[in-house]
């Protein structure tokens, strides 16, 4: 990676923390981040629509992206990349949670979100629902910036590789006999 991308990523994370961590926003920031550990929030989630006829395929396109969020990401791309934690190599940069896990790039959490999310965008019969997914995924990769344990380049590359396999997950579950004898929603 260029020098110049390397100081503009550490040099990021330092104004956040300089200028943007508060007193309000630390604690909810926080406590978001850790919803996403080993994707909880979003496994829940689409068990949650797996229980409603109308959103049953965002769930289940929801979970396959999962899978394929956690194959490419968590036991690929972290191990063929072993890109260093942020605060292991920015000078003065203080983390406010413990990853136990040394691989920073890409973002598990913010691949997680956006695969989730993409795939209920993607079959959510309001796009209201999908938008919002979206929204959702977009503060859990911000806020892997805010505890600072995750470089601007891993998140960024989190949303990405997210978009693919929500994306992948619906190409693949589209392919699939069940998937055409469920009821077709109804976008507006």
């Amino acid at each position: 990676m260029p020098e110049w991308l390397l100081a503009l990523d550490g040099g990021l994370l330092l104004w956040l923390q300089e200028w943007v961590r508060s007193g309000f926003l630390t604690p909810l920031l926080t406590f978001y981040t850790h919803l996403g550990d080993h994707g909880l929030v979003w496994i829940v989630l689409c068990a949650v629509l797996l229980c409603f006829k109308r959103t049953r395929k965002a769930g289940l396109a929801g979970l396959l992206a999962l899978l394929l969020s956690l194959i490419f990401t968590n036991l690929t791309l972290k191990h063929l990349v072993s890109r260093p934690r942020p605060w292991l190599t920015v000078e003065g940069l203080v983390p406010l949670v413990a990853e136990p896990d040394p691989n920073s790039f890409p973002s598990g959490h913010t691949s997680a979100a956006f695969a989730a999310a993409t795939a209920w965008a993607l079959t959510f019969p309001k796009r209201w629902m999908g938008r919002t997914g979206l929204a959702c995924a977009a503060v859990m990769a911000f806020s892997r910036l805010y505890v600072g344990v995750h470089f601007p380049t891993d998140v960024a590359a989190g949303v990405l590789v997210g978009l693919l396999c929500g994306a992948l997950a619906c190409f693949i579950w589209r392919q699939a006999p069940a998937w055409r004898r469920m009821e077709p929603c109804q976008r507006d």
